[in-house]
């Protein structure tokens, strides 16, 4: 069972699953999952979708794995509801893991590195507990994934519930929306609109960017793990960049023309956000192989073509 299984991360999960030749159940309400991310699944014998509110409940079903990445993921979207966001969270990971309680399944949780707030430590290792403010407008998202986890090893300690905990880090790659509303997807979008990009504050606040394969493949890597590997485990590209440097970078390799304006300051944005991936390459083997150039290279084409834009400056992407 894939919660979020028609959203961004989800749909590359239930791809890989089906690959496998697993029975999958990609459970989504499509609030911020799309059909398109998984139309060329529904053919598929093995793929079921499921439309359902995990903040409602989770179809009974006997699985031996459950995926957990039911929740919005960029400030816009999560500050739609700040409620439902923050319940999402919670009671879709207590839903999933009363189902792993029940069936005896792996819970996979996708956290995330906004667990470690605005960090005073850099970068940003596991045994960090962070520096986030519990009544800012991103404590719906922040906080809901810290109770997440807090569920997961409550549930692990007490009826021995198997789990595995990811803390993800930036991620991009096709099949992001164009209203998605995080800075790889607004930059280019905007840049292949000759839109201006906009940069909040100075643009030397910084981030590191994992393309989607590569997380998928340290999401499988450490649900399939063997022995008791609960983590949490940072997963994410260590590879750091200001927002100056992206916005030019996305300029050159589009070809645009767009100009680049300042915007003030989101509340609570995050100055620094860079993993250790220390526990990862040690435990797991992984590390991200994909160049920042070449991952945005295809997410720029993926955006092409979902904008119905004639593909241009060629040289730029060849």
């Amino acid at each position: 069972m894939v919660t979020g299984g028609a959203g961004f991360l989800g749909s590359h999960v239930c791809d890989r699953l089906i690959a496998e030749g697993k029975q999958v159940y990609c459970v989504d309400n499509l609030m911020s999952g799309r059909r398109a991310n998984i139309a060329h699944l529904r053919s598929s014998p093995g793929f079921t979708l499921i439309e359902a509110d995990v903040t409602d409940s989770l179809p009974d079903i006997e699985v031996d794995e459950i995926w957990s990445l039911a929740c919005p993921a960029s400030p816009p979207c999560y500050q739609r509801d700040p409620v439902h966001t923050l319940m999402t969270s919670v009671m879709g990971m207590k839903r999933c893991l009363d189902l792993a309680r029940k069936t005896g399944a792996r819970v996979f949780q996708a956290s995330t590195s906004e667990v470690y707030g605005d960090p005073e430590v850099h970068p940003q290792v596991e045994s960090y507990r962070g520096y986030v403010s519990s009544v800012g407008p991103r404590a719906c998202y922040d906080e809901g994934k810290r109770a997440a986890e807090t569920l997961c090893f409550d549930y692990q300690r007490s009826y021995g519930v198997d789990i595995r905990v990811a803390r993800i880090f930036n991620t991009y790659g096709p099949r992001m929306s164009p209203h998605d509303g995080r800075v790889v997807s607004n930059f280019i979008v905007h840049a292949l609109l000759g839109e201006p990009l906009e940069i909040y504050g100075n643009g030397a606040q910084t981030r590191s960017f994992c393309f989607v394969d590569d997380l998928v493949d340290g999401f499988f890597r450490l649900m399939r793990s063997s022995g008791n590997l609960a983590g949490p485990v940072n997963l994410g590209n260590p590879g750091e960049f200001t927002m100056q440097e992206l916005a030019q970078l996305v300029l050159e390799m589009t070809g645009s023309n767009s100009p680049v304006i300042s915007c003030p300051l989101p509340v609570d944005d995050p100055r620094q956000r860079c993993p250790d991936i220390g526990l990862a390459t040690a435990l797991l083997d992984w590390k991200p192989k994909v160049s920042l150039r070449e991952g945005l290279r295809a997410t720029i084409e993926s955006f092409q073509n979902e904008l119905w834009l004639e593909p241009r400056a060629v040289e730029h992407l060849s």
